[in-house]
């Protein structure tokens, strides 16, 4: 099961990897005196549109094998059957395990992906609080 990024998070990426390419090209071309500066844009949109394709392309959460992965660099990885608790507090849901904890911001979940996890996460036996 792969939980989806809301559109609003992935075309806020878009837009602003768009408009800071388009200010890139106002500062190099249409200044006479373009400094190394002026192609830091480009740097700037490279990178919100890196970001835009890889969230398109990879989710937010993948559940499978009994595993409950956060799918971006560095992001955390968890056996469903570890999970002991999970707490429900602001936007987010916290599965806490013995030894490690995991944030899921479900702002930036779609509202049906949402609904999936939570009736993923239902069908554990731990305590909810």
């Amino acid at each position: 099961m792969r939980i989806q990024y809301k559109k609003k998070q992935l075309n806020l990426n878009l837009y602003m990897g768009l408009i800071w390419f388009a200010n890139g090209i106002v500062q190099t071309v249409f200044h006479e005196n373009s400094s190394w500066f002026d192609y830091f844009w480009f740097l700037i949109s490279g990178t919100y549109l890196i970001i835009y394709f890889y969230q398109k392309k990879e989710k937010y959460l993948t559940i499978e094998n009994g595993i409950i992965k956060q799918n971006w660099p560095f992001g955390k990885k968890m056996k469903l059957n570890e999970i002991k608790r999970i707490k429900h507090f602001v936007g987010e849901y916290i599965l806490k395990s013995e030894l490690k904890n995991m944030k899921i911001n479900i702002g930036l979940i779609e509202d049906e992906s949402s609904s999936e996890l939570k009736l993923e996460l239902k069908k554990l036996n731990v305590e909810w609080y």
